[in-house]
């Protein structure tokens, strides 16, 4: 299984148009969010090693608010102090 570094992988992310920056990816891999990744000891320290396979299937986590459940939707549009 061929392995890429952080750096490896944010090249290969933004060649698909996915733009995050190197301390985001760090942070996502000591998260979980790549599989299969690995942390390596090196002499200069350790270094995560993330297989090929997980960043070219790799898509990031959706920005922003989450959307209202239904039940919610159009309970938050009334005035507040009563009608005039």
């Amino acid at each position: 299984m061929k392995m890429v570094s952080t750096k490896q992988a944010q090249a290969l992310l933004e060649e698909r148009g996915i733009k995050i920056s190197y301390p985001t990816i760090a942070q996502w891999v000591r998260e979980g969010r790549f599989a299969g990744a690995e942390l390596e000891e090196t002499e200069r320290g350790p270094i995560w090693r993330i297989p090929l396979a997980s960043v070219k299937s790799f898509e990031p986590p959706k920005m922003g608010r989450p959307p209202k459940p239904k039940e919610e939707e159009g309970k938050g549009n009334k005035k507040r102090g009563g009608e005039k």
